[in-house]
């Protein structure tokens, strides 16, 4: 069983993200959207500097990202056309909440750039583990949409800001499949030191 809540490492062995497409309501209220986003604070942020902001992109809001979407489709990729366009509305509508995550770093502080980006990423992953938790499904994506210069001018309040994604919150319309996942023995290691 995918997205286990029987315990934390239940949870944690099975966890899938779904496809943000086949989301149905119910999806997580206000109050839960809130707790969501507290959870995913909750992340390795050396120097304490909170290096990530969230955008909540309500009911209200999803025509009008939709409108931008349009737009930054027709400013920054003219050669887009009507099946663009349309794949763009049904981005703007899917799932039934929405979180921007944006990575904001703290710049010329002692703490590298990297490593606060590497925050922002462990926030993505914080959201999705909080709604898993709650019992909703999660899917984070990026694609254009996540580096186009009108869109990103739209969520950031600063030039140093980047999307880090758009985080789809729902229920599951059907059961979330498995994916293939790595082999372990091939990506890790024992270190073994050698003699210079």
């Amino acid at each position: 069983m995918l997205n286990d809540r029987s315990s934390p490492l239940a949870l944690l062995e099975t966890r899938r993200s779904a496809k943000a497409l086949e989301m149905v309501a119910p999806g997580p209220s206000v109050g839960e959207l809130e707790q969501i986003i507290r959870i995913a604070a909750r992340t390795p942020d050396h120097g304490k500097l909170a290096p990530w902001r969230f955008v909540v992109v309500d009911a209200a809001g999803r025509e009008p990202l939709a409108a931008l979407l349009h737009r930054a489709l027709e400013q920054n990729q003219p050669e887009a056309g009507p099946a663009h366009h349309a794949k763009a509305e049904q981005f703007a509508h899917q799932g039934e909440a929405l979180i921007v995550l944006l990575s904001a770093p703290v710049l010329g502080h002692k703490v590298p750039v990297w490593e606060q980006e590497l925050s922002a990423g462990a926030v993505g992953m914080n959201l999705l583990h909080a709604a898993n938790a709650m019992g909703y499904v999660g899917s984070w994506l990026t694609g254009w949409a996540s580096y186009d210069p009108l869109v990103r001018e739209a969520f950031a309040e600063e030039p140093s800001e980047r999307i880090v994604g758009f985080f789809f919150f729902g229920s599951a319309g059907r059961e979330p499949e498995e994916r293939p996942r790595p082999d372990l023995v091939a990506i890790s290691r024992k270190w073994n030191p050698r003699e210079n």
